[in-house]
């Protein structure tokens, strides 16, 4: 469908995806009339310094905002703020919001990101327990992380990990909590896994593996312990859940967008609905350097696909789409994953973890997939290229650190 002549878009969310939308629509010329409905009362903002520099008062409220609120004056942006959208009526091309204002659309963009799992266990509600994907919620975290404390993490991924070594930097005594056998177990390989493992321990974090939560227990409204199925008790004077998200599809689905984990869209971003996109966490997208589909959930995907449904409206030729890639700062490490590592064969060190500064190449039938990147930022850009490229090289090239990175893309490239 040509969605040139637009004169109304309306953007649910204001996240990454809907402020990258946002930029971009302006950017490429489209003039008519934007809506951006935030649940928030915060402006836009970035979320990654949250479990980093923000919780530990480093990093300034308003450095968090993708744009000052003047900018969304003189770009004739009508922010709706503190407000959620309750209803999608895609015959009336309108949506209701929950004071029962009706904003009218030629265009709808759907980045309603997504939400923190809850913690399925009595005492959850506690006062002192709490999610990570908010302001408000480091807000609220802050005046409990004071030196000596006692914080229990529930659940060893990215989110958990960095709020973690920032604990640990802020002088709390930390214990981690995973029900897997290994910390990051879903998102890595072995060799990362086990690096990051030993990197949490020595800097005094307390990481309990293979840890099935039983209990929390609580008096006078707040947990005072978290308590294991063997009936191990741990103090906590807070406890910070971080068992994995869920998208917010929920919207979509009452408006028969089809959705399978995921708002399923085309590669521009497009939904079944020919004049509804969605973009971000929400978003099920073809992965179009795997042959597969897929949600993402990274700073990446967000700009991309805000990117992409934008280009979509106002008639551009579609950007073209980078390949997967992630971060996560830990202590003075910095992770930077290229690609998706599902189904490798074949792992390829380039580098010596205890040097701290080494790569990790997955291979599949010789073909680069993915690579994690510690401390690494050229083995990083250049995964990137040879992902894309769909490149073959050699694992003894690869490994070889007295051949370069730029050496290796130019074979990638050959």
């Amino acid at each position: 469908m040509d969605l040139t002549d637009a004169k109304q878009i309306v953007i649910i969310g204001g996240g990454q995806a809907g402020a990258q939308a946002c930029a971009s629509l302006r950017q490429w010329g489209y003039e008519g009339a934007i809506d951006l409905v935030c649940e928030e009362a915060a402006l836009p903002y970035q979320r990654p310094p949250l479990s980093k520099a923000y919780m530990k008062g480093e990093f300034e409220k308003e450095r968090l905002f993708f744009k000052p609120e003047e900018w969304y004056a003189t770009q004739n942006i009508r922010l709706h703020m503190q407000i959620r959208a309750a209803e999608i009526d895609r015959s009336a091309r309108s949506v209701k919001l929950e004071n029962e204002h009706a904003l009218p659309y030629d265009a709808l963009i759907l980045s309603t990101g997504s939400r923190p799992r809850a913690l399925p266990m009595e005492n959850a509600d506690a006062q002192n327990v709490f999610d990570l994907r908010g302001i408000d919620d480091v807000e609220k975290m802050k005046p409990h992380m004071q030196t000596g404390q006692n914080i229990v993490i529930i659940g060893a991924g990215y989110i958990g990990l960095e709020a973690a070594a920032v604990a640990r930097q802020m002088g709390l005594n930390v214990t981690v909590l995973e029900m897997a056998e290994r910390v990051l177990a879903r998102v890595t390989s072995p060799v990362i896994l086990t690096f990051y493992e030993h990197e949490h321990r020595s800097q005094g974090v307390d990481i309990k593996t293979d840890a099935k939560l039983a209990a929390l227990t609580a008096s006078g409204g707040k947990v005072t312990a978290a308590q294991l199925d063997d009936g191990t008790e741990i103090p906590a004077d807070l406890i910070l859940v971080g068992i994995g998200i869920l998208p917010n599809v929920e919207l979509a689905e009452q408006a028969g967008i089809a959705c399978s984990n995921g708002i399923l869209v085309d590669e521009d971003a497009r939904t079944n609905d020919p004049r509804v996109f969605a973009a971000g966490d929400c978003a099920s997208r073809p992965l179009v350097h795997y042959g597969r589909r897929g949600r993402l959930e990274s700073v990446h995907n967000a700009i991309e696909q805000g990117k992409l449904a934008s280009a979509a409206i106002v008639g551009r030729d579609r950007p073209r789409e980078d390949c997967p890639w992630f971060w996560s700062d830990q202590y003075d490490l910095k992770l930077q994953t290229a690609g998706l590592m599902t189904d490798y064969d074949e792992v390829v060190l380039r580098g010596n973890p205890e040097d701290r500064k080494f790569a990790a190449f997955y291979l599949k039938n010789g073909k680069i997939i993915a690579a994690d990147a510690v401390n690494s930022a050229p083995e990083f850009m250049i995964a990137k290229k040879l992902i894309i490229a769909g490149a073959s090289i050699a694992s003894e090239v690869l490994g070889n650190t007295s051949t370069s990175m730029k050496e290796i893309a130019a074979i990638g490239a050959a």
